[in-house]
């Protein structure tokens, strides 16, 4: 359980989220099966799923020789996809940790990737060039509290024309009680400025356990996320909300393919994650 509602400045929050995703590195580099990465599967699952959505909205139909800035890429399974996809990508995060275990695995497949350690939030004036692309994907802006900021980034990445894509958990999902034996709200929906507290040594992926256990959250509701692009100057394309997420949000939650779903009788009931593509407008 969190506590909802906490008064706390960013860079205080900012300090033990960083903590947290340095100790969730080498227990992701085992679940997220970076070893699996080989030429017989070359794309990750999350990047599988992303490019059947994204693509149709792509010059040609595809990321191939576009360049991409991939922000929040963690330890890059997603980042080096992209590339062995044929795009040029750069990857962004604020973990040394996760960077440097990005580069490791961008090394040991022959992948050229460029890595830059900065907070999404300051992502343009760290970030060389501009990009045909600005991808983000799973599990990202809850950890932002400012998503004016963020989409003002985006959208100082993107060339005119260029594409953004992003696929998160749905803020209702959020707020759901992840441990009830049944669907109850629990946390808030609206966001208020304040931030989630969250006291958890595990992580959402693998078994192990993390040593710096605070963590904190903003709620965002799915017009915030959609206003905040649209006040960056970007248009939407598309908005799609899916019954599936990559990660086992509940231990209710059983298998779906590469994803995981409420129990059948419940999984009209509430959206598990959503998709937008926008794009920067040539004028």
């Amino acid at each position: 359980m969190a506590d909802d509602g906490v008064d706390i400045e960013w860079e205080s929050a900012r300090t033990a989220n960083l903590a947290n995703w340095e100790d969730r590195v080498p227990l992701h580099e085992v679940a997220y099966g970076v070893d699996g990465l080989d030429d017989s599967s070359p794309l990750s699952s999350v990047v599988r799923t992303d490019l059947l959505a994204l693509e149709p909205f792509l010059p040609g139909g595809s990321v191939s020789a576009l360049d991409v800035c991939h922000l929040q890429c963690h330890i890059g399974t997603d980042t080096v996809s992209l590339a062995r996809a044929g795009a040029r990508v750069t990857g962004v995060d604020f973990s040394s940790g996760a960077l440097t275990s990005a580069a490791a695995l961008a090394r040991r497949l022959g992948v050229d990737v460029t890595w830059v350690e900065t907070d999404v939030l300051d992502a343009r004036a760290a970030v060389t060039g501009d990009f045909d692309l600005v991808y983000t994907s799973i599990g990202t802006i809850t950890w932002l509290p400012d998503l004016e900021r963020w989409a003002a980034q985006v959208a100082a990445l993107l060339r005119r024309g260029g594409t953004f894509y992003i696929r998160d958990g749905q803020p209702a999902l959020y707020s759901i009680d992840e441990n009830a034996d049944h669907l109850r709200v629990r946390y808030a929906y609206f966001g208020d400025g304040r931030a989630q507290e969250w006291n958890d040594a595990s992580t959402y992926a693998g078994d192990g356990t993390v040593a710096h256990t605070r963590t904190y959250e903003w709620p965002h509701p799915i017009s915030e996320i959609v206003n905040s692009l649209i006040g960056a100057g970007l248009q939407i394309l598309r908005l799609d909300e899916h019954a599936t997420v990559p990660w086992r949000f509940s231990p209710r939650m059983v298998e779906v393919g590469d994803d995981f779903a409420w129990p059948e009788g419940e999984r009209r009931l509430l959206p598990c994650s959503f998709t937008i593509v926008a794009r920067r407008p040539l004028g």
